[in-house]
């Protein structure tokens, strides 16, 4: 990990427990579990555009909308975004919703219900695929998401259309909503499920930049590519992680120190 990877994750982690606290906002813990994935993401992987209107030359798509903290938290490292805007997250008129919005400088698609970021990203994927242009789309996916029959229905579209210009990325962290994943609807085998949909699949540590990094990079061929990136909700606090009261609790002023002197001394 280099000096860049560290500031940044320092920062981000940070940042979503200071604006949560303030703003009184939910799903701390989904926003800690893709630090590192966003990470890679917005430092090695994505193309940035000369073109500060567009952005970037690949398309990414935060489908779990909830954790929009983390990206906006991260678009503000990128300087997409300025430090007033983002410390507006939580007041009146921000432009900063609670839910991804495409308002938002260097958001592609504005997400929320879950399961709806996957279609869109197959169809940006075949878009280019059919105006030959040479650019990847990646769309980062809570395993909530799973539940959703469009998921699976993107998948079949996706890999019979062979698009391997299509990265999709699971934060499996195994906690959703109320309770455990597994006992939700299990998911398991997940690695032999993504493969009889025709897909190449990588099962890593989604907080291990390297392997992060390896997954991104590897180029499939005809086959879209999911990155099953193996996460813990709360990633980094002690008291957050595993820990399914942070999908909807806000830290208390106590809670947030006690958090940010962990952050500092991590």
């Amino acid at each position: 990990m280099n000096n860049l990877q560290k500031k940044t994750i320092k920062n981000l982690r940070t940042n979503i427990l200071k604006l949560s606290h303030k703003a009184k906002s939910s799903h701390v813990g989904g926003c800690l579990s893709i630090v590192e994935i966003l990470t890679v993401l917005f430092n090695n992987i994505l193309k940035i555009s000369a073109n500060r209107k567009t952005f970037f030359k690949d398309t990414f798509i935060l489908s779990k909308g909830h954790a929009c903290l983390a990206l906006y938290c991260m678009l503000y490292e990128k300087k997409f975004l300025s430090k007033k805007t983002l410390f507006d997250y939580g007041e009146n008129n921000t432009l900063l919703m609670s839910h991804a919005s495409h308002y938002v400088p260097g958001v592609k698609f504005s997400t929320g219900s879950l399961g709806h970021g996957l279609p869109v990203a197959v169809g940006s994927a075949l878009a280019a695929k059919k105006e030959k242009k040479k650019k990847n789309i990646y769309v980062l996916l809570s395993d909530g998401e799973l539940n959703e029959g469009t998921t699976w229905e993107s998948l079949l579209f996706a890999a019979h259309h062979k698009l391997d210009n299509l990265c999709v990325i699971i934060d499996y962290n195994k906690l959703q909503s109320l309770t455990f994943v597994s006992k939700t609807i299990k998911l398991e085998p997940i690695i032999d499920k993504m493969k009889s949909f025709n897909c190449f699949v990588k099962s890593i540590n989604g907080h291990n930049i390297n392997q992060l990094i390896n997954a991104f990079k590897f180029q499939s061929k005809n086959k879209p590519k999911v990155i099953i990136a193996n996460t813990i909700k709360g990633k980094g606090i002690s008291f957050m992680e595993n820990n399914i009261a942070w999908h909807y609790k806000s830290p208390n002023f106590l809670e947030l120190n006690k958090a940010l002197k962990e952050i500092e001394n991590a």
